[in-house]
C-alpha cells in the first residue's frame, strides 16, 4: 500500500482528530455534535477528468443546529514535496467548489516530510492588481519537533510521531511512543492491530531497532502480544482465516522484524490448525525457522 493510500485511510479513519491537528484553526469550532463526513468522490471522477485524484480526502463539516454554513476540507498528502502542484490544488479547490455550490472551502496540505522549497502562495494579476489570491493549510511532518508533540492526546498527532524530527538515536524511543499512544488512545482491538502496521511502515526499525525495543519497552510489547493473543484466540471461535494470518504475522514482525514474500506466501497457504500451531510457537521461540519448521 502506498504511503498516500496509508495516509488516506487515517484520514478517513479519525477526521476529527485529522482536522484538530491538520487544520487547527480552522476546527476549532468543531465540536461533538458536528457532523463530519467523507465527500463521495465518484461524483467527481466523471466531471473532473483528469483532474481527479482519488486519493485527495473532501470531508464536509456540518453544524446540525444550522449556526454555522458547512464547510469543505480539502486534505492533500505529499510524500515528496517536489511532486506538490499549487495550480493543481487552486484547480481542484475551485472545481469541488462549483460542484459542491459552496465557497467555503479550506485546502489543507500534508507534506510528508520538509516543505521549505513548497509553494504557499498562488497570485494571479496584472501591473493594478491581484485577481486571484489562493493559499492554503501547510502541515510539513518532518519540520515538527517529535519533543513537542510526544505526550499528544490527539491519536493521529501520535501514530504521526515516527514522521517528525528526532535524532536517530532515540528512533526506537519514538517508535514506543506511538505504540503506547495507539494503546492508550484507540481502544478497539481491530483499529490497534491495524495502525500499528501504520506505525511500523513509517518507523521502519530494523532488527537491531526492533531487538531493543523489545528489551528496553518491554511492557509495550508484552501489551501488544497479549492484544495479538486475544484478537487470535477471537479469530479462532469465529473461524476467520485471514484474521489469524494478520495476527500471525504481526507477531513475527514484532519478534523477528521484516518478512520474506516466501514466508508471507507460507503463511497465507496455511492452514488454520497449522497458524495456530506456529502462533503458540512464536511466544517460546528464538528464531523464526524455529516457529516454521
Amino acid at each position: 500500500m502506498s504511503h498516500d493510500q496509508n495516509f488516506k485511510n487515517l484520514l478517513l479513519a479519525y477526521p476529527r482528530q485529522a482536522l484538530a491537528f491538520f487544520a487547527a484553526a480552522e476546527a476549532a469550532e468543531i465540536d461533538e455534535q458536528v457532523r463530519i463526513t467523507p465527500v463521495r468522490q465518484e461524483q467527481f471522477q466523471e466531471r473532473l477528468g483528469e483532474r481527479f485524484r482519488e486519493l485527495d480526502v473532501p470531508l464536509r463539516v456540518e453544524w446540525p443546529d444550522g449556526r454555522r454554513e458547512a464547510l469543505l476540507f480539502v486534505l492533500e498528502e505529499e510524500s515528496d514535496a517536489r511532486r506538490f502542484s499549487i495550480h493543481r490544488l487552486a484547480h481542484y479547490c475551485l472545481d469541488l467548489a462549483q460542484l459542491m455550490k459552496t465557497d467555503r472551502v479550506v485546502p489543507v496540505v500534508i507534506f510528508l516530510r520538509q516543505a521549505r522549497n513548497a509553494p504557499r502562495r498562488l497570485r494571479l494579476g496584472g501591473d493594478q492588481d491581484t485577481y486571484l489570491d489562493f493559499r492554503y493549510l501547510s502541515c510539513a511532518l518532518g519540520e515538527l519537533s517529535y519533543e513537542d508533540h510526544r505526550h499528544s492526546d490527539n491519536l493521529v498527532v501520535r501514530l504521526n510521531l515516527p514522521n517528525m524530527q528526532y535524532p536517530a538515536r532515540r528512533k526506537v524511543e519514538v517508535y514506543a511512543q506511538a505504540v503506547r499512544g495507539l494503546i492508550e488512545l484507540e481502544p478497539d482491538p481491530e483499529k490497534q492491530l491495524k495502525y500499528l502496521d501504520f506505525i511500523d511502515i513509517y518507523a521502519a526499525l530494523d532488527d537491531n531497532e526492533r531487538a531493543e525495543y523489545q528489551r528496553d519497552y518491554p511492557d509495550e510489547a508484552q501489551t501488544m502480544s497479549r492484544f495479538a493473543e486475544r484478537f487470535h484466540e477471537q479469530g479462532i471461535q469465529q473461524g476467520k482465516h485471514q484474521g489469524e494470518a494478520l495476527v500471525l504475522e504481526r507477531q513475527l514482525r514484532l519478534k523477528f522484524g521484516t518478512l520474506s514474500e516466501e514466508v508471507q506466501r507460507r503463511i497465507d497457504q496455511a492452514s488454520e490448525q497449522t497458524l495456530l500451531n506456529w502462533s503458540e510457537r512464536v511466544l517460546t521461540a528464538n528464531r523464526l525457522d524455529e516457529v516454521l519448521h
